[in-house]
């Protein structure tokens, strides 16, 4: 018991220290921005913080540049929202599918194509997916590129989420299944009542972290010419050749989001496990 314990507190240890020191990163940016905004307030007179007042207003202030940001910020979490919701859905009927086919009741359309989806899909980079599904499959359709986007991203994650659930079905044990049938229950009441209760408990943190890099691959959609989170600091790259402080907020923002959706995974994996020990 007491190594299994020492593992569990150095792993809450780590992630402690982890969130820490992205929040005094965090922190020691916002005093930066604010003492750069008020340095004449301030009494602070130095050549370089004018550089970087003037950078920075002709940066976000001109032109309300700091709205490319915001609507920027909206895209990428419309995308991320709805493309997590489709990649659930279709890792969940992918993962069924699969675990059918290793309990001995094998679909054979759908088993082939399961596996040449999860071959493909994981077999082929992101970016190479968004540009065929926009130029390809919708090209001669009239579909917005955000839809375009949701669609690729949901059918990459999908894939992962597959192996995901199916990987978190099989770890619950067999006696379960075994215990449910013998009460009755034919195969699909037992898997939705009873495995897949158990399976979701076991398999959330992982599908956090799948949402997580789902939020981050969707950088990439500025290809399609979605005006994205990093679209819009690319784009006031182009307007003011400044290169490193709207990349460093875009940065800050991605920084911001996953430390904040890894601190709700760290609390939630805190009250499953008080719920595993009552």
């Amino acid at each position: 018991m007491k190594p299994a314990l020492g593992r569990g507190f150095g792993q809450d240890r780590t992630k402690t220290v982890t969130v820490a020191l992205s929040f005094a990163a965090l922190t020691v940016f916002a005093l930066f921005v604010l003492i750069v905004a008020f340095q004449d307030q301030l009494g602070l007179n130095s050549t370089a913080l004018d550089k970087v007042r003037t950078n920075f207003i002709n940066n976000f202030i001109v032109e309300n540049r700091w709205l490319w940001l915001v609507d920027g910020l909206a895209q990428t979490l419309i995308i991320t929202f709805f493309a997590t919701l489709l990649g659930v859905a279709i890792g969940l009927l992918i993962a069924v599918v699969k675990v059918l086919d290793f309990a001995g009741k094998r679909i054979f359309f759908l088993t082939r194509f399961a596996d040449i989806y999860l071959t493909v899909i994981r077999g082929t980079p992101v970016v190479v997916q968004l540009l065929l599904v926009y130029f390809v499959i919708f090209a001669s359709l009239p579909v917005s590129k955000v839809v375009c986007a949701i669609a690729a991203f949901g059918i990459n994650s999908g894939a992962y989420v597959a192996e995901i659930i199916r990987s978190g079905i099989m770890a619950v044990d067999r006696g379960q299944m075994e215990a449910g049938r013998s009460l009755g229950l034919n195969y699909a009441t037992t898997m939705r009542k009873i495995i897949l209760p158990q399976a979701v408990k076991n398999i959330l943190p992982a599908l956090f972290n799948e949402l997580i890099t789902l939020l981050k691959e969707t950088a990439v959609v500025g290809y399609i010419a979605v005006a994205d989170l990093t679209r819009a600091g690319d784009r006031i790259r182009s307007r003011t050749y400044d290169a490193m402080m709207p990349l460093l907020v875009v940065a800050a923002v991605y920084l911001v989001i996953v430390v904040g959706m890894t601190r709700l995974m760290a609390r939630l994996e805190r009250r499953l496990r008080r719920s595993d020990n009552r």
